[in-house]
């Protein structure tokens, strides 16, 4: 069974940053692809960023390049989203995501991806 959790979410100011994380099995770093999906009230989930299991390619939506970074410690089996010059329009529920062979581009469908965490609330403030 496969769990992912994340933290890290709170509110914060236009143009500030927030760090999330998610913890994972050391299998599921290792063998996965890891990905981070955000929905905002009345809307869909969507895509955000993915990194394949050996973490050499980066995937991001167009909304979020060059503000956003992925990343995966392997060693501490946590999966990041380093999120800068946040704006209003980023404010959502984060949830990380995993699965075994999803498609890869800069756009993927939720439904590519098998496991999720809980989600975790950020909320940026004009």
């Amino acid at each position: 069974q496969v769990q992912l959790v994340e933290s890290g979410g709170g509110l914060v100011q236009a143009g500030g940053s927030l760090r999330l994380s998610c913890a994972a099995s050391e299998r599921t770093l290792n063998e996965l692809t890891m990905a981070w999906f955000r929905q905002a009230p009345g809307k869909e989930r969507e895509f955000v960023a993915a990194q394949r299991w050996n973490g050499v390619i980066r995937y991001y939506a167009e909304s979020v390049k060059g503000r956003f970074t992925i990343s995966r410690d392997m060693s501490k089996s946590t999966m990041y989203l380093q999120m800068n010059s946040l704006k209003p329009e980023d404010t959502a529920v984060y949830y990380c995501a995993a699965d075994a062979n999803p498609p890869l581009s800069d756009y993927a469908s939720q439904y590519d991806y098998e496991y999720w965490g809980q989600g975790t609330q950020v909320t940026v403030s004009s």
